[in-house]
């Protein structure tokens, strides 16, 4: 199967969803480094709010569900099915 154009579709709207949850968030990021290990924190925290928020997940999930798809596209692809011609062999 061809998967190339789910590929690419997934790509686009994983990049879209994720730049504009990104692109439009307000928040922090804060990092806190401490001996012993188990004291470093990391703290991730966005707020998108409005059209961005609503269309950016919209997008995104699109873009996961095509990857998935693609995935399974390519298993697919690589499998062979019992009576089924090789693409390796050429007739002539």
């Amino acid at each position: 199967m061809n998967c190339e154009r789910s590929l690419i579709a997934s790509i686009v709207f994983l990049a879209t969803g994720l730049g504009l949850i990104f692109g439009y968030c307000h928040g922090t990021i804060g990092l806190s480094g401490a001996y012993p290990v188990a004291g470093a924190a990391l703290e991730v925290s966005i707020k998108t709010t409005g059209l961005p928020a609503i269309t950016g997940v919209a997008a995104t999930l699109i873009g996961v569900v095509l990857l998935i798809v693609a995935l399974v596209q390519a298993v697919v692809g690589l499998v062979h099915f019992p009576g089924e011609k090789s693409a390796a062999v050429v007739t002539k």
